[in-house]
């Protein structure tokens, strides 16, 4: 079993997302808080990112905030926050929730939040992180990415072992078991990322 302490979050900032990415949201949050995990995510004060942190306050859970300077000038850093750490780039906030984080999750979200999703996936393919990934796909939101991704094995893009970087739930309560269950990834499959 996973021990896991943090999870790194990616998520949406949009606020038209429909009502039941927020529910789910706000909900691990609380899941999060209540199993004693504390939140890593990019510090948004709204859309799906402020309802995550939001579920987690409701619990009083720990919220750690990654957000470059320029979002903070912008006004987007959501407050209040158990620890806000700021960065003087993009990369370098995706580096940090990536180091502190023992796990990643990819809710429901936009450009930035497949971006995100798919460069953790890139270092789990090469052995740069062993640690458990889990999209939590409500109402099948991922299912186009996860034809994709199906694809990217049948066209030999990537390897059929690579299916086991990652695993897919349909809700918050199925994400810590799942995170925690995963297979340990071994810094091996360095050796077959290449086709």
């Amino acid at each position: 079993m996973n021990t896991i302490n943090r999870i790194g979050v990616y998520a949406s900032s949009s606020t038209q997302v429909r009502k039941r990415f927020f529910s789910e949201s706000y909900r691990l949050g609380e899941l999060m808080a209540q199993a004693g995990i504390e939140l890593v995510y990019g510090a948004g004060a709204v859309g799906l990112m402020g309802a995550i942190a939001d579920g987690a306050d409701s619990k009083h859970g720990r919220v750690i905030g990654v957000i470059p300077q320029f979002m903070v000038d912008e006004g987007w850093c959501r407050e209040p926050l158990s620890e806000r750490i700021v960065t003087e780039s993009m990369h370098e906030r995706k580096a940090t929730i990536a180091r502190m984080s023992d796990a990643f999750v990819a809710l429901p979200g936009g450009i930035g939040t497949a971006e995100e999703l798919l460069e953790c996936m890139t270092w789990k393919q090469l052995g740069l992180h062993v640690k458990p990934i889990v999209l939590l796909n409500t109402d099948g939101y991922y299912d186009p990415l996860l034809t994709w991704l199906d694809k990217m094995v049948e066209e030999k893009m990537v390897r059929e072992v690579h299916r086991q970087m990652y695993a897919v739930v349909s809700s918050a309560e199925e994400v810590i078991p799942a995170l925690r269950s995963m297979k340990p990834w071994d810094r091996s499959v360095r050796k077959i990322a290449q086709i």
